[in-house]
């Protein structure tokens, strides 16, 4: 996945799933509450990865990620393409209104459009995307 969508919160709290997006996340998705302040959004066969990495940890890892856990909720957009966004997750990101969705590679992110902005501010740069080339071996 990769690339910028913004889309407007509805009345309801419901965004849409950018179209491009749509295959890609497919019928059912996971959303979760990231370090960043956003919120990370796993397709099946991506959450499925995480859920086998939880699986191989030692139970003594179990108690730091119940946290983690307990801040997911799996979604399901309807026919039109709009999911609820609880507002639990729309106050941890910061979104009132409008949402920025950015492709990370085999999963999205979901940023509040002010935040995304500031995000971009600090980090677009030519060092900081040599850097990101270099780390990706280019």
């Amino acid at each position: 996945m990769y690339g910028q969508y913004r889309h407007t919160l509805d009345a309801k709290g419901r965004l849409f799933v950018p179209s491009k997006l749509r295959d890609e996340l497919g019928a059912s998705f996971y959303i979760a509450k990231a370090p960043d302040g956003c919120l990370a959004v796993y397709p099946e066969q991506e959450w499925q990865r995480v859920l086998d990495r939880f699986n191989e940890l030692p139970m003594s890892k179990a108690r730091s990620m119940r946290v983690f856990f307990a801040n997911v909720v799996k979604c399901e957009p309807d026919k039109q393409g709009r999911f609820l966004l609880p507002e639990s997750f729309r106050e941890y990101a910061g979104i009132t209104q409008e949402a920025v969705f950015i492709g990370q590679a085999g999963r999205a992110e979901i940023w509040s459009a002010e935040r995304y902005a500031a995000e971009e501010e600090q980090y677009l740069t030519p060092e900081a995307l040599a850097a990101a080339m270099e780390e990706l071996g280019f």
